[in-house]
Parts: structure tokens; sequence; C-alpha cells
């Protein structure tokens, strides 16, 4: 029988310490702060395939309705606090976010101390020609993917 997948609920991230990424997404990116949770015993086991999880995670959403969940694992022991994977190392995944002025991210975020991994670029081609891109890492090393629409022309735009 087929299936159809009918969109995206959230975007997990593994994390070291959820009060220090909480911070960074809630405080430097500005994501709304939903809620927190916390996950142990066999329901915890069951959904992740990890015995002993437990978890403390804390959901924030977008404007656009996606969520990104922070997960903290606190058991098992033995749990690999970073592994410095770089965005061309298989396994490395990010999250790209589109914002309307990246000038004004940029400033936030080196405010607050942090830096993006170059300097923004327009691409040229293919489906998001135009758009301004960049990347930077967060307080573990995820990559964030930082897009802005091309600036519409005013001056092409008629009132018809």
């Amino acid at each position: 029988m087929p299936f159809q997948i009918l969109g995206t609920d959230h975007t997990g991230i593994t994390v070291s310490n959820l009060e220090r990424s909480l911070a960074f997404w809630r405080d430097v990116l500005g994501f709304e702060f939903s809620h927190t949770a916390h996950q142990t015993g066999a329901m915890a086991r069951e959904i992740t395939g990890v015995a002993g999880a437990e978890i403390e995670l804390a959901v924030l959403k977008t404007p656009g309705g996606h969520k990104i969940e922070l997960l903290e694992y606190v058991a098992p022991p033995g749990r690999k606090k970073r592994t410095d994977l770089r965005p061309c190392d298989v396994g490395s995944a990010h999250v790209a976010l589109l914002v309307d002025n990246l000038d004004v991210v940029l400033e936030r975020i080196a405010a607050a101390g942090w830096k993006t991994a170059g300097k923004p670029q327009t691409l040229k081609s293919g489906p998001n020609t135009g758009k301004r891109v960049v990347y930077m890492r967060d307080p573990d090393g995820t990559t964030i993917e930082f897009m802005q629409q091309p600036k519409r022309d005013s001056s092409t735009d008629s009132a018809d």
C-alpha cells in the first residue's frame, strides 16, 4: 500500500548542554520557546533504540511552523560529547533557515560572540539563484545555513 509524506514536523539536534543551546537558539537566533520535556524508560528506549536513554529536551518554534527540538541525553553513560564533523563529512547535516535580512543576522551573531564559517555568497544558478547564503556553527558544531531571498527591485513593480 503506498503512502505519502505530508510534511515536516521538527528537526531534532542532540546537544551537550541544553541550557547553553537553548540560550543560543532562543536568545541569539530569536526562536520562540515552546516547551520542555523529560523522556526516560521504555518509551525513550523504544523511540530512539538507545538502551538506558534519558533525555531532557526543549522545543522551539519558527514563524513558519517548523520546530527545532534540542535533545540533551543525560543517560546512558559513555556518550560521545562532540564529533567535530565538517559539512563535507558523511553523517553531517545542516538546518537551513530563511531570514529576511542576512546582514542583521550576521551582526546579531557577531555581537553574541559567534561567527560564520565563511563569507555570505549569492547563488548564481539553480532554483535558489539570487539567494544570499552562509553557514555558521551552533555551540555544539551543528551547521546552520542562513538564506535570504533576493531583494525585489521596486522600480520594476507596477500597480496595474
